[in-house]
């Protein structure tokens, strides 16, 4: 099965696990979300996505947080603290239409188009930095520093391969700059730009174009194991 299809498969499993008993209300929030049997149930349908490997390398990235005096968490531990940060960020951005989607320890934001950048544009809006200050409160508070965090920009399917890499490229490094403007240590951060590869929609229709274009934060705990 190629990444596409996966993609589909994994769309097609959320819509349908969606208001079914596959839901649950977190009681801190009173928002649905996924329990982390569906949730693992979409993550292997995607293929391990959401845990993908850390852009540069977990190696060349431990280095950068040992350098910058960070420490990391206890295995048995990690569970607890990354239920902190994922409570505290669905409490820090309810109502901003931002999709907080956990699979196993790690976290992952998506930020759809109507809350990010306008058309054609890699400037943080005003609405956006309302958004990503929610999100940079969490991430830069000291007891949640011991993560690791991705930022990808991803585009829809109008214009060339190579327009649209940069474009997602531009977005994904002004999300990672305003983030560190706002506490988060440079040293968590990295990015990567998909352009057009990775649709979480069709793009044969504006709607499935606007879900495409999109801003995504992965967090990622970094383990003691890390720090060796």
């Amino acid at each position: 099965m190629d990444f596409r299809s996966k993609i589909a498969v994994g769309a097609a499993l959320a819509a349908l696990l969606v208001g079914t008993a596959a839901c649950t209300t977190d009681p801190e929030t009173g928002q649905q979300r996924l329990s982390r049997t569906a949730i693992g149930g979409i993550g292997g349908a995607l293929g391990g996505y959401l845990l993908g490997d850390l852009v540069g390398g977990r190696h060349d990235r431990t280095e950068k947080i040992v350098g910058a005096g960070l420490g990391g968490v206890a295995g048995a531990a990690i569970g607890a603290y990354m239920d902190k940060q994922e409570r505290e960020l669905r409490q820090r951005t309810a109502g901003t239409d931002v999709q907080v989607v956990r699979q196993g320890d790690d976290l992952l934001l998506n930020i759809p188009s109507g809350v990010n950048f306008a058309y054609n544009s890699a400037t943080v809006e005003p609405r956006f930095q309302q958004t990503l200050d929610k999100v940079a409160g969490v991430l830069s508070d000291p007891q949640n520093n011991r993560t690791y965090i991705d930022v990808y920009g991803h585009t829809d399917s109008i214009g060339s391969d190579a327009y649209n890499q940069n474009l997602s490229e531009r977005r994904a490094a002004a999300v990672a700059l305003y983030l560190e403007s706002r506490g988060v240590l440079a040293a968590r951060v990295a990015t990567r730009g998909f352009g057009k590869t990775q649709p979480i929609a069709s793009n044969e229709t504006e709607e499935g174009r606007a879900q495409n274009r999109r801003v995504e934060i992965k967090i990622v705990p970094i383990a003691q194991s890390d720090i060796g």
